[in-house]
């Protein structure tokens, strides 16, 4: 299905199995199509294997950087905790 939008401005969106999501070759009608993740096309296991690769690196990179700020965040209040002197007890005064 098209927009009336698109069909009027002489504009067609390319369907998504038209190309390799990666490099971009042409993928053919009688040819293998290696899927990732729903509806991402490859037009070889090799391109599928890096964008794998690509998308498990990402997620390990998003994964230290918030495990790092995470933990400095921790020690930020750890330090503002030790750093806070709170003295507890009677106060008598006197006259």
């Amino acid at each position: 299905m098209k927009s009336a939008a698109l069909s009027y401005a002489g504009y067609e969106e390319p369907h998504f199995l038209e190309a390799c999501t990666l490099c971009s070759k042409p993928l053919g009608h009688n040819s293998d199509i290696f899927m990732y993740r729903g509806n991402t096309p490859f037009c070889s296991q090799e391109c599928r294997q890096e964008q794998i690769e690509n998308d498990e690196a990402r997620e390990r990179r998003w994964k230290k950087v918030s495990s790092s700020s995470s933990s400095s965040s921790k020690k930020s209040t750890e330090n503002s905790k030790k750093s806070a002197t709170v003295q507890t007890g009677t106060l008598v005064a006197s006259n």
